[in-house]
């Protein structure tokens, strides 16, 4: 894509979506004609263990502008996930040191521009100008940049989610970093939601 006149690319990718408690969060990696090749190691972050994640974390924030954005739990609660996703995204677009002029963004949906139509709830004034952005299916994969975008984006939110733990140590967040797993359901059916739970989504309850 740098070969299409586009002089800074924010490769972009998200996570936390599908979880049921704690942020969303969205890295951003902004990569120029110059940017050396990505450190050794680097893919897409379900494909390593949270060890290699956090080991390749300082080699990527040494290797080119870096930034992440979240939205919480209660922001996804009074606005919804994609605007969310699009807050986190803008976030992260506004805290970048290096201002791109395109965005490559894993996935087949553009979240973080703002929609042509307003959305019935949710609607947020612009953080920053977001630039054009493409969506790329895959991109994880396919570029390691994203790649990048993707390790910063679960690395960060994991960490969170295990100070977040000693909080509230019976949900497993530690383990299990907010998704459904059926020690995090067990305790959500038997003690409740805390208030790092996404209470708008369908969680069991006591009772």
């Amino acid at each position: 894509m740098l070969r299409a006149g586009i002089t800074a690319l924010a490769c972009a990718d998200e996570a936390g979506r599908g979880a049921l408690c704690g942020p969303v969060s969205l890295g951003v990696v902004v990569v120029t004609a110059s940017t050396p090749a990505a450190p050794r190691g680097v893919r897409d972050s379900k494909l390593l263990s949270p060890a290699q994640r956090r080991e390749l974390m300082p080699r990527i924030q040494a290797w080119a502008p870096h930034a992440v954005g979240m939205a919480s739990a209660h922001e996804i609660d009074e606005i919804g996930i994609m605007a969310a996703l699009r807050l986190a995204g803008q976030r992260a677009l506004a805290a970048v040191p290096l201002a791109p002029d395109h965005v490559l963004l894993d996935g087949n949906h553009d979240y973080i521009s703002e929609p042509e139509q307003p959305a019935l709830f949710g609607q947020l004034s612009p953080l920053c100008t977001v630039p054009a952005v493409t969506t790329m299916v895959k991109a994880d994969v396919r570029c390691a940049g994203v790649a990048a975008a993707s390790i910063l984006a679960k690395t960060a939110r994991d960490l969170l989610l295990v100070e977040l733990h000693d909080q509230h140590p019976e949900y497993g967040w530690a383990d299990n970093k907010g998704y459904g797993a059926p020690d995090h359901l067990e305790a959500l059916a038997r003690l409740g939601p805390t208030p790092h739970h996404r209470v708008s989504w369908r969680l069991p309850t006591p009772g």
